[in-house]
């Protein structure tokens, strides 16, 4: 073999061993890295939990999330530190840097490297830091607003790097407003930190607000600059504060339309007062919740499915109940109000009791499907998906309701006998079966309403009692039997009652809004939009 050939196999060698040694080292020295987690007190860690993070490791936010959850050990005999998993009363170790199983440890011959919230801290801003450079926007964004909460002065470095990479606009002004807060927190010169203030004035949050009210107190240009910011992102809340009210209000007004659209029906056709509407609200929930019940324990895999089911479940049971009432109680006390009342009252006592007897007195859990979970931001206004679906469910019910009366022979058969029922009766309208379909279709409604309550409420026998006293305020002040009027009066009602809690309190808030529709009624006795007719006029 010739001496070339020897020089280049010795070469090849060389350079097939060196990522081998470059690991081997680069283990070596997040070993001795992890060791220091494990001397000390909580400032030698802090420093420790810094140090890890500088080395730049991609298996440092693993480590540091383990030791977050406490999950982190030193072991007596050596000081070296490894992740344990309590088995039995021993725990397994295992080499946090190689994955190695270290065996069994008793209790007594470990020491658990424990952590306090500062620590958290420490640990939240080293992996926010490490996540800058992932390359995922996403996660590189939820990093820099880690790194803005903690204003972490030692990421200033990585921040800098991070922001010169940048080319999604939105993340890099997470980085940007990231760099400000540690700027700020940093012993930088006046002029930089009030450059940082104006940056962090301009992102206009909450978290924004609640770190630069603490350097209001400061002397200087900082403590005037940050006075300045505070003022301006507090009228800019204020703005976003009347807005998450205005969501508020539409979010409760959607629910007095879907509680008061089938009230209005019934107590505008047929006139009745009919106070046990709220328990066909509680028949509809408790159908949802039997039809996830059933669903749970049957076909699991259905279970996003399980509102859309128990829609017709819920509008069917609630007006079945809706028509037994009307042909067994009702129909024998028409054009006698006061008994009409007590009768229904006296059903709705019974509906609930019968309601405790089948499913017990406690609340029962209807659960949100995977569509209908969460929430997400808009500005400073926080939208949940299952109030945004409630609302869009209340305009779609409404808007059907319409169609129902306009364009079908049951609507127009409706209409004639809300606007004089002498005359529908004379031209062979059978009024007695119109008004048993009348009260269905005002039930079923109302069970609608309920598995739409179920997802904000709690499904119990007193569910429809909280919201009959508002139904009849809806009805009466939107115009008796009027769909449009139940529409702007649950939607103005909602607004009112949500704008006044944070100034007067939700119980006075509601004592206000109840002696100005007293007041309104005064002056407009049938409602908003009254309805036009000879027997309404009569």
């Amino acid at each position: 073999m010739s001496f070339f050939r020897l020089f280049t196999i010795f070469f090849a060698l060389i350079a097939g061993f060196q990522p081998a040694l470059a690991s081997r080292v680069a283990d070596t020295d997040l070993s001795s890295r992890i060791a220091a987690l494990g001397v000390g007190g909580f400032d030698d860690l802090e420093k420790a939990i810094a140090n890890l993070a500088a080395s730049g490791d991609d298996r440092v936010p693993a480590i540091l999330d383990r030791l977050g959850n406490g999950e982190l050990t030193v072991r007596k005999a050596d000081g070296l530190v490894f992740f344990a998993d309590k088995v039995g009363t021993d725990f397994r170790l295992t080499d946090p840097v190689t994955g190695v199983d270290a065996g069994l440890a008793p209790k007594a011959t470990v020491e658990k490297v424990k952590v306090n919230n500062r620590i958290r801290r420490a640990i939240a801003s080293a992996v926010g830091a490490l996540t800058l450079m992932s390359p995922d926007p996403a996660v590189r964004r939820t990093a820099a607003e880690a790194v803005m909460k903690s204003a972490d002065v030692t990421a200033l470095p990585v921040l800098e790097r991070a922001i010169a990479a940048e080319t999604v606009a939105d993340v890099r002004a997470a980085m940007v407003a990231a760099r400000a807060t540690a700027l700020l927190a940093s012993d930088a010169p006046e002029a930089d930190k009030v450059t940082a203030i104006a940056a962090i004035a301009d992102i206009g949050s909450r978290d924004a607000l609640g770190f630069l009210s603490g350097y209001t107190s400061t002397d200087g240009a900082v403590g005037d600059a940050a006075r300045k910011a505070v003022a301006a992102i507090e009228s800019r809340l204020m703005l976003w504060d009347i807005g998450q009210n205005l969501w508020y209000g539409l979010s409760l007004g959607s629910v007095l339309l879907l509680a008061a659209i089938g009230l209005a029906i019934t107590f505008g056709v047929m006139g009745v007062i009919n106070m046990a509407h709220g328990e066909m609200v509680m028949l509809g929930a408790y159908a949802t919740f039997t039809v996830q019940e059933t669903i749970r324990t049957s076909w699991p895999q259905l279970f996003d499915y399980s509102l859309l089911i128990a829609l017709p479940v819920a509008f069917l049971t609630a007006a079945l109940a809706g028509i037994l009432i009307e042909r067994l109680v009702i129909r024998w006390l028409y054009g006698r109000p006061l008994e009409t009342l007590l009768a229904t009252w006296g059903v709705s006592l019974i509906l609930q009791q019968a309601v405790r007897s089948l499913y017990g007195a406690n609340n029962r859990e209807v659960g949100n499907p995977s569509w209908m979970s969460g929430s997400f931001a808009l500005g400073e206004i926080q939208i949940t998906w299952t109030r945004l679906w409630i609302i869009l469910f209340a305009l779609a019910v409404f808007l059907a309701l319409i169609a129902l009366l306009k364009r079908t022979r049951l609507g127009l058969e409706m209409r004639a006998v809300t606007q004089n029922r002498q005359m529908a009766a004379a031209v062979g309208i059978r009024t007695p079966l119109v008004d048993a379909l009348i009260f269905g279709l005002g039930s079923g409604v109302a069970g609608l309403a309920g598995v739409a309550l179920s997802q904000i409420d709690n499904v119990s026998p007193n569910l429809g009692r909280g919201y009959i006293i508002d139904s009849f305020m809806v009805v009466v002040f939107g115009g008796v039997g009027n769909l449009w009027g139940t529409l702007v009066g649950a939607l103005t009602l909602g607004v009112a009652n949500k704008m006044l809690e944070p100034y007067a309190g939700a119980v006075l808030g509601k004592i206000i809004l109840l002696l100005a529709i007293i007041l309104f009624i005064q002056k407009r006795p049938r409602g908003l939009f009254a309805l036009k007719g000879r027997a309404v006029e009569a």
